[in-house]
């Protein structure tokens, strides 16, 4: 009876804990000498320290605010913008994920789609053309299909996917670095691209890896030109297609580099044209054109272009109104245009010769990768500027102009531009503070970060310290006021139980369920940063399941020891298990 009892108060305790805690998000100084005014707040330093533990972590394991109150909040907080910690134990879990740090061009080579598989198996012999969606025989098709495969080593992408989510949740909830991880889940958010178009969908690994995490403590600039330079979001806001008008003809006729690579390679799928036969309906409408076919991204309507050949607004929009200056940032229509303009010839360099990615293939192969930089075009790691599809007109973006016969440095100059607008201090400064101190945050705290952003350079560690050492961040309105998303809510149930994952998959097939399908959201805004997003009838009961599910132990891969919790043997009383479990 004595155990019947512990066992359901335990399950009581855990399951409230879980749901209460989905409301309330519960010396050495290297930049400036600050120090947190939490006292002017009516904190006190263990109070702070859960603060601090609950803004910039993904919540506090057992012992941990004891650690931070010993070490000194500053110093702890100094640590964290540091990002230098050992990672061990992560490493050790990441480690049997062996696809999660493939390059674009491995990933192109492992993981192809579908497509492309029956291409190549069309061009061994292995099936003919005639048999795509005709065959008589589906199941031993089928099988011939997946022979060719295994014989080639290709893997399905659904693999990469499921690795390169286990790697978020086990990062997540075992890494050091805790600040670095947050910001990298704030940052991706910012520069959201998503696994629901197919063109991207292999790059966002490389991505998240390569483009966000290294850049969420430095100049926000640096950033956001690899952003832009990126395979992921050059297919996701379709930049990789867009071009000026066609150059005037050589005197000699003498087909240019542009007129060599010409509409064989289809722009939108990057497959050549000889792969167009085998692909399936559904596929061939993601391989034609990208200006006779755009896949609807966001709420808005995209508005077609008819003035200049080949040029798409949809990244020079967004980098305006989502990435810098914000919506109301004091941009006109105009000015998307023209730095629509500017970012034209702002592609991918070939990764390999089949699919996604292959699109400028002819062209590398023409002029010869040896003799690119001779020639205007700029490669710089998975991107490549193209001058015979950049418009070499002159432009005037926000009261800027850029002269004529311009290159790729006019691209650089143009988000740079962006990147120092003073639209751009206070739309980014916003964000942030909405992230991390409340959902209506103080225009006098965001004043004081935009500030510092301006003097800094952009410097996002600067930024952070002005906000923590601020009283508005101290304020007891606003401790617990911030709502858990979904995986904030798992996240942090996790690391307050010290569970052990074996199978971060799980994790996400309950996050999902809760609300929030990391990586699949559709529209360029990213995930809304508010609390009434999150908290609706069916979330909460969802919540409640997870709560329940995690406490009685009922998530395959997920293991609880709660003898552990209470120094390895069970409570005297009910009460003793209230009192330790609720801590």
């Amino acid at each position: 009876m004595k155990s019947f009892k512990f066992l359901a108060t335990a399950l009581i305790v855990m399951i409230s804990g879980i749901l209460l805690s989905s409301f309330f998000s519960a010396t050495r100084l290297g930049y400036k000498n600050y120090r947190f005014p939490y006292k002017r707040g009516g904190l006190n330093e263990r109070q702070a320290a859960a603060h601090l533990l609950d803004r910039f972590t993904y919540g506090a394991t057992p012992g941990q605010v004891d650690q931070v109150v010993n070490m000194g909040l500053e110093n702890w907080f100094q640590q964290q913008l540091d990002a230098g910690l050992p990672d061990d134990t992560l490493n050790n879990r990441l480690s049997k994920l062996d696809a999660i740090n493939l390059s674009n061009s491995q990933v192109v080579e492992k993981f192809p789609p579908g497509f492309v598989v029956r291409y190549r198996a069309i061009k061994a012999n292995v099936i003919s053309k005639d048999s795509v969606g005709k065959a008589k025989n589906i199941k031993a098709y089928n099988d011939t299909i997946a022979a060719f495969s295994t014989r080639k080593g290709f893997r399905p992408e659904q693999e990469l996917y499921k690795q390169f989510i286990s790697q978020k949740i086990l990062r997540a909830t075992y890494s050091n670095n805790q600040l670095q991880e947050v910001l990298t889940d704030f940052w991706f958010n910012h520069f959201n691209v998503s696994l629901t178009k197919p063109e991207c969908a292999d790059f966002i690994p490389s991505y998240e890896r390569d483009v966000i995490r290294p850049n969420v403590l430095g100049k926000f600039d640096k950033m956001l030109i690899a952003e832009a330079q990126s395979p992921a979001m050059l297919y996701y806001l379709d930049n990789f297609a867009s071009e000026g008008p066609p150059a005037p003809a050589k005197p000699n006729n003498k087909p240019t580099p542009k007129q060599a690579d010409n509409g064989s390679m289809m722009m939108s799928g990057g497959m050549q044209a000889a792969a167009q036969p085998v692909a399936k309906p559904e596929q061939s409408m993601m391989m034609v054109d990208a200006g006779a076919q755009k896949q609807a991204l966001t709420v808005k309507t995209i508005t077609p272009q008819t003035n200049v050949t080949g040029l798409n607004e949809n990244f020079a929009r967004e980098v305006m109104e989502l990435h810098t200056m914000g919506v109301d940032g004091g941009y006109t229509q105009t000015d998307v245009t023209q730095a629509a303009r500017v970012l034209t010839g702002w592609t991918i360099y070939p990764l390999g010769r089949f699919g996604f990615g292959s699109a400028m293939q002819g062209l590398v192969d023409k002029i010869g990768a040896a003799k690119m930089n001779q020639n205007g075009f700029v490669h710089r790691g998975d991107f490549l500027f193209t001058p015979t599809r950049h418009d070499m007109g002159q432009k005037t973006v926000l009261g800027h102009h850029f002269d004529a016969n311009g290159g790729y440095q006019e691209g650089v100059d143009l988000l740079e531009m962006l990147a120092h607008h003073p639209s751009t201090a206070q739309f980014i400064c916003k964000k942030i503070a909405t992230r991390f101190v409340s959902d209506n945050p103080p225009a006098a705290l965001i004043n004081k970060m935009a500030k510092t952003f301006t003097e800094q350079d952009g410097d996002i560690k600067q930024v952070l310290i002005t906000m923590v050492s601020s009283p508005e961040f101290w304020k007891k309105n606003a401790v617990r006021e911030k709502t858990k998303s979904p995986f904030e809510l798992a996240i942090s149930s996790i690391r307050g139980l010290n569970a052990n994952i074996t199978d971060p998959y799980q994790v996400y097939n309950w996050v999902s369920r809760m609300g929030e399908k990391m990586y699949y959201y559709q529209a360029p805004t990213g995930f809304p940063d508010r609390g009434t997003y999150w908290i609706n009838t069916g979330s909460l009961l969802n919540r409640m399941n997870f709560g329940l599910a995690l406490a009685s132990q009922k998530i395959p891969g997920v293991t609880v020891n709660l003898a552990a919790l209470n120094d390895h043997h069970e409570p005297e009383s009910a009460q003793a298990a209230l009192l330790t479990y609720s801590k």
